[in-house]
């Protein structure tokens, strides 16, 4: 969940940043550094662990200056160490970048700068972005359009903001995708950005927010935000209130749509100190499996309510076909009401968002009783349920306040499958080429999920066709029959509309009976190993009468012909399929519940944390 501060004006850089790094350490991460402009030079400091080692550093070294970045990081590429810690400086020591995302094509770029004699000081993905910038202006370039050309090399989603002492009196910054927010903060001749904005709420409420694709450069006194292209960009000047619950919805007009839109962010973090890109293997920290004992794994059961339960159902495709465990995914709230059979060589595995779930809670004892082992999924640190696994995988989608669980169910599919590639790896269920190439997927989730996400507005305009509807049926098949059950869920939850969500093979065996003029029927009809079958269901519905809803991959123009609606996503591999599949679903819950004039953060009767029977 890393960080980004940064600072142009006539005060002391280094106080500002340090304070506004203190300010986002409840995002997670394993190290931290600061670049300021010092005498003319770039001056560095890094290190290790928690902020305070960097405070301390910055305390026997001291920095001062009035421009410069900071950065907390969670590891991607290379281990947590002073060395990958950013900011990360060209080797002429004249640019310095910090980075927030994936740089999905690292590889070739890494290759290409080293066939020209660059030598690399870390293992990361970012140094590549650092020493293009400095080609670019070493041929010329201004610091923007170097910055600018860059960006256009990169694949994936990204927050980045370059500094040069080759013009030191400015600050560049560009957003693609969903990787992290950029915020800037306009100040009395001094301008502020982060990637956050708690950072600096306490030094101005004036604030500007980049949209993908865009990029702005900031001076002291001013700031010129334009597109990747060159287009110029009249940005809209928000003023933030320091009400702190207005202040952390930030541009969104609910905590619901801002953690939709965090997503990509709260994927990229999922991948954080976790997968080895560079060397294509998985550590998950807190849960630790020898080769010996995955290989003695007879049998997973995942344990979850509600929409962590659907999360598991999601889960299961993605550890049998990795890993050839069976799994079982049972509902919290049952699972104790049985005489389970669990032995020695059973894991069972508690996804659970708060981690006090009683009803998981309840299971998981149940679990332990039984002597199987005990996994957890969880986002909230230090919950009941953490405390009582023998090994957890943190969700780290950062704070879910909106009731309805969007962030931390994709994020616990994302948790399932790294538990299914390290179970694999350690099984040798999966060859290398295989591990690589589930990992180059994994790479390029946030910048997909980050597509879905500019596609919003299409999802608004549905609603408002759909919003005085008072039935929906949601059809999906294999994997993404789960994401059928959360994605009528959500309707139910926020916008109170009944709505079912049914394996489409199972339309005839009763639901076809309610379809008709006024049933719209949402179907997941995705360019897979089951679209046929889809698209047979899709003509069932409208030949009773329904209105048909097809959520589709790009360029699929066969399924228009065949339904009155269209949504459409980018072609995503099919084990990660319902991560792209679901949020459209949740855009269009939220927006149906918007229209309604539901209360979408609280909707009635539900709690985020369910912890009575």
């Amino acid at each position: 969940m890393c960080g980004i501060v940064g600072y142009i004006g006539p005060r002391d850089a280094t106080p500002i940043i340090l304070n506004g790094l203190q300010r986002l350490e409840y995002r997670g991460y394993d190290s931290a550094g600061i670049a300021v402009m010092q005498k003319g030079e770039i001056a560095i400091r890094r290190d290790v662990g928690k902020l305070g080692n960097l405070v301390r550093l910055v305390g026997e070294e001291p920095l001062n200056g009035r421009i410069g970045i900071g950065h907390t990081r969670w590891a991607t590429h290379g281990v947590p160490s002073s060395r990958n810690a950013h900011p990360h400086i060209s080797a002429s020591g004249r640019t310095v970048v910090v980075h927030n995302g994936i740089v999905e094509n690292f590889r070739e770029l890494r290759a290409e700068l080293e066939a020209e004699g660059i030598q690399f000081a870390s293992d990361t993905d970012t140094e590549t972005i650092v020493h293009l910038v400095q080609r670019e202006i070493d041929a010329g370039c201004d610091v923007t359009e170097a910055t600018r050309r860059t960006a256009h090399r990169l694949r994936g989603a990204h927050a980045i903001v370059v500094l040069s002492a080759d013009q030191p009196d400015r600050l560049v910054a560009v957003r693609i995708g969903n990787a992290g927010g950029v915020a800037l903060g306009i100040g009395d001749q001094e301008m502020f950005i982060a990637s956050d904005i708690p950072a600096i709420l306490e030094h101005t409420r004036r604030m500007v927010f980049l949209e993908s694709r865009q990029m702005v450069t900031l001076t002291c006194d001013a700031y010129q935000v334009q597109t990747l292209d060159g287009a110029m960009v009249d940005a809209e000047l928000h003023n933030i209130p320091w009400d702190p619950v207005s202040a952390a919805r930030g541009e969104y007009k609910h905590f619901m749509q801002k953690e939709i839109h965090e997503q990509a962010r709260a994927l990229t973090d999922t991948l954080r100190g976790r997968v080895d890109f560079q060397h294509g293997r998985i550590e998950l920290g807190d849960l630790t499996i020898s080769p010996e004992e995955a290989k003695r794994l007879k049998r997973i059961v995942t344990v979850a309510c509600g929409t962590s339960a659907y999360s598991g159902l999601v889960g299961k495709f993605m550890i049998e076909e990795l890993t050839r465990i069976p799994v079982e995914v049972d509902y919290g709230s049952e699972y104790r009401y049985r005489d389970p059979i669990l032995d020695s060589d059973c894991a069972v595995l508690a996804i659970t968002q708060s981690g006090e779930t009683v009803d998981t809670l309840a299971a998981m004892e149940e679990a332990r009783n039984k002597g199987a082992r005990l996994w957890s999924i969880v986002n909230a640190i230090g919950s009941q349920a953490m405390r009582l696994s023998d090994g957890f995988i943190t969700m780290q989608a950062g704070p879910e306040i909106g009731v309805a669980s969007t962030k931390a169910f994709t994020s616990s599919i994302a948790d399932q499958y790294l538990l299914a590639l390290y179970l694999a790896q350690q099984r040798g269920t999966l060859t290398s080429e295989e591990m690589i190439a589930h990992l180059q997927d994994l790479a390029r989730l946030p910048d997909l999920v980050g597509q879905v996400l500019e596609r919003e507005k299409v999802v608004e305009e549905l609603a408002a066709q759909l919003y005085h509807y008072t039935d929906f049926l949601y059809l999906g098949r294999g994997i993404n029959y789960p994401i059928a059950l959360e994605g009528a869920l959500k309707l139910k939850e926020i916008s109170y509309i009944h709505a079912e969500g049914y394996p489409a093979g199972e339309m005839k065996h009763g639901p076809i009976a309610l379809i008709d003029e006024h049933m719209p029927v949402l179907a997941i009809t995705l360019k897979d190993s089951v679209y046929d079958k889809m698209l047979s269901q899709v003509e069932q519905a409208k030949s009773r009468g329904g209105i048909v809803i097809a959520l589709a991959t790009d360029g699929d123009e066969l399924i228009r012909q065949k339904a009155d609606h269209v949504i459409y996503v980018p072609e995503t591999p099919p084990l990660l399929s319902p991560l792209i599949s679901v949020i459209p679903l949740q855009l269009l819950a939220y927006h149906i519940a918007v229209w309604r004039g539901a209360d979408v953060d609280q909707p009635r009767n539900l709690a985020k944390s369910v912890t009575v029977e």
